[in-house]
């Protein structure tokens, strides 16, 4: 009884929490019950429950293709360069942000680097389009003709595309990432810095022994977490910006727009589901495993 009691005392906070906790159940736990599409040969006729089961099938599609080595390949690559690069940037830009004491030129350069983040995959690729384009890209009529080179193109030259989709990755959500570690530098007491500055600290000595290890807790659990979604990959970077062009394949292939385009092709949503199925558990595992790591070496920091 004197339980119940003490639990009744905070009804209202739990029914705060109520409205978060059903969105909570209805968007992310109860359509796990989908999983089992991914062992079922899904046809909307016999429904969820009637489909006949198949086992491990639909999983062969992802394992047994011939291009199941490439986009595996260009999967992983592609989010390691991302992950890390991304990192590296954020933090010095974040940084470089910090010590601009204008405050009018700060919130300046913040929304100049999160404005891209707000643009559509489909905005930026005609972006992209307008500079590299064949026949109207600024890059090939005005400056690499006005440099005597020939025209270049793009969409049909595959050994361009991983620097081309680095880059726009990276100009995208760069501003967010840079803005997430600004807020936590900021959070990092005034007192730190003034104390450093008296004992004679210059501006580097400051970032490595102040900066760096403040922000070190927010720099760990931003990775872990990108680092349980390698196996994704933002289906607009690579599908809208690349235009779909069947040249750029052996580059711009990853496995959301593999199971994408076979899904065109042959409609079938248990193939869908298994690689999504094996997406989350590779990612959950790796997630684990991070998590794990950086616990053994300094347990303060990791996630849980």
């Amino acid at each position: 009884m004197k339980k119940l009691k003490k639990h009744l005392k905070y009804y209202p906070l739990y029914l705060m929490m109520l409205p978060g906790f059903i969105i909570v159940l209805c968007m992310r736990y109860l359509p796990m019950g989908g999983i089992i599409i991914a062992f079922k040969d899904m046809n909307y006729a016999d429904g969820l429950f009637g489909s006949p089961w198949v086992g491990l099938r639909n999983f062969e599609f992802l394992f047994k293709t011939n291009d199941a080595l490439l986009i595996t390949r260009n999967t992983l690559l592609y989010n390691l360069v991302f992950i890390f690069l991304g990192l590296f940037l954020a933090v010095a830009f974040a940084i470089a942000l910090s010590e601009i004491r204008n405050r009018f030129a700060a919130k300046v350069y913040q929304s100049l680097f999160f404005f891209p983040y707000f643009l559509s995959m489909v905005v930026v690729a005609y972006m992209v389009l307008a500079f590299l384009g064949m026949e109207n890209g600024f890059l090939n009529t005005k400056m690499l003709t006005a440099l005597g080179i020939d025209k270049i193109n793009f969409y049909a030259e595959p050994k361009y595309w991983p620097l081309i989709l680095t880059f726009v990755n990276t100009w995208k959500y760069l501003g967010y990432s840079t803005v997430v570690y600004l807020a936590a530098i900021l959070g990092i007491a005034p007192e730190l810095y003034e104390a450093a500055t008296i004992d004679g600290a210059n501006k580097w000595k400051q970032i490595k022994y102040i900066t760096l290890p403040g922000i070190k807790p927010i720099m760990i659990i931003l990775t872990i977490m990108a680092i349980g979604k390698i196996f994704y990959s933002d289906f607009g970077l690579f599908y809208n910006v690349p235009m779909d062009s069947g040249a750029l394949f052996p580059t711009t292939q990853v496995i959301d727009t593999f199971v994408y385009r076979a899904m065109m092709n042959l409609g079938d949503l248990g193939m869908a589901a298994a690689a999504g199925l094996y997406q989350s558990l590779v990612g959950f595992i790796l997630v684990l495993t991070t998590n794990w790591i950086v616990k053994k070496i300094d347990s303060e920091s990791a996630l849980f």
